[in-house]
């Protein structure tokens, strides 16, 4: 399964380069589990070309990261993401949306919502927390020492 993450953002680079070194840095880490492949669209409509289940021999699954999805532990999102994997999903395409939140024609063609907590992030440090997350997923999974449970 090849993991996506979207951010949609008017620039490619962060204002802040350490939000892209970040990035940078989970992206090379998780890359030893799995493919990945994160970055930046413009708009909505880019990100639901990326996302579109018709041009693909197998529909990629859209999950958008919004406030009102579904909130997990750590544990639950490895449990989450290797669920996806065991159902034969090709593609996981995990998306971070603009600052006033994803269009209701968005939430229609996404296949899920999770939420990272009730707090609202900054959308760069929310893509940098998703990536980490991912990162414990797998080691979670792969029972690797990073996460010791707590």
């Amino acid at each position: 399964m090849k993991l996506r993450v979207v951010w949609i953002a008017a620039r490619t680079r962060s204002k802040e380069p350490a939000y892209d070194s970040l990035t940078h840095e989970y992206v090379a880490r998780i890359s030893k589990f799995n493919p990945i492949e994160a970055l930046a669209v413009s708009s909505e409509a880019a990100l639901l070309k990326l996302a579109d289940r018709k041009a693909r021999r197998t529909a990629p699954v859209l999950v958008l990261l919004d406030s009102r999805g579904k909130e997990m532990t750590s544990e639950q999102f490895s449990q989450w993401i290797d669920s996806h994997q065991a159902n034969d999903v090709q593609q996981l395409v995990l998306a971070i949306g603009p600052a006033d939140g994803f269009s209701d024609e968005v939430r229609r063609e996404s296949g899920a919502a999770i939420s990272l907590g009730k707090m609202t992030l900054a959308h760069e440090l929310a893509r940098v927390v998703l990536l980490e997350q991912i990162y414990r997923a797998f080691t979670i999974m792969k029972r690797h020492p990073y996460h010791c449970g707590h």
